[in-house]
């Protein structure tokens, strides 16, 4: 049921940017996986997600929002430990693979479209 409830107010969220300001059905998907990025991360730091979670059970782990909050729950865990090496090195023990692959896979193919640019490509 919780993990419906998270679904639809994301429906709710994509709708707003959709009769809002115009955006796509496909363009309205980022505003709003940002906007549950937030609000998850917010809740997080007040301590009511963790309520939320004890009540609703697994439904609270819908990617998005539980993904948010894993990460943010740890960094706030370890804040007392400084910001390098207790906020940054637990916060990404979860999900510092997917993450530095990502960044790193950015970095090439900005690297190739970059050199492709000079060297007279398309």
């Amino acid at each position: 049921m919780a993990g419906g409830a998270i679904c639809l107010l994301g429906q709710f969220i994509q709708d707003f940017f959709l009769w809002n300001f115009n955006f796509t059905e496909k363009t309205a998907g980022d505003p709003t996986v940002a906007v549950l990025i937030l609000l998850s991360t917010a809740l997080t730091a007040a301590g009511v997600y963790d309520h939320i979670a004890q009540w609703a059970g697994a439904g609270t782990a819908v990617p998005v929002t539980g993904f948010a909050n894993s990460i943010a729950s740890a960094a706030i865990e370890h804040r007392s430990e400084g910001y390098v090496l207790g906020v940054g090195a637990s916060m990404f023990q979860l999900a510092g693979s997917v993450i530095v692959f990502g960044v790193f896979a950015a970095f090439l193919v900005a690297l190739v479209k970059t050199a492709s640019a000079l060297l007279g490509g398309a």
